[in-house]
């Protein structure tokens, strides 16, 4: 049970950040329009009139989310078929 939350931590914490970072980078290297990759900090910005640095980390910030709601369901969805 520890070593799950072991990996559960290091997924959440180390790379479920680091494939946001590269997720983003990708979009931008493949020609993806800034605007659209980074449309979730453009709307934090509209909507709380923060600076641009703070509208970026709430784009990652959003990624970093998404790929640990898919990472859990991922994991939920091979403990129930593993059974």
């Amino acid at each position: 049970m520890a070593r799950t939350r072991l990996y559960l931590g290091i997924y959440v914490f180390v790379l479920a950040p680091v494939g946001a970072a590269v997720a983003i980078g990708a979009m931008l290297l493949f020609g993806v329009k800034p605007h659209t990759v980074f449309a979730p900090g453009f709307a934090i910005q509209a909507l709380l009139h923060v600076p641009n640095r703070i509208a970026v980390v709430g784009t990652v910030a959003t990624w970093w989310v998404a790929i640990v709601i898919v990472g859990l369901f991922w994991e939920g969805r091979r403990r129930r078929t593993a059974r």
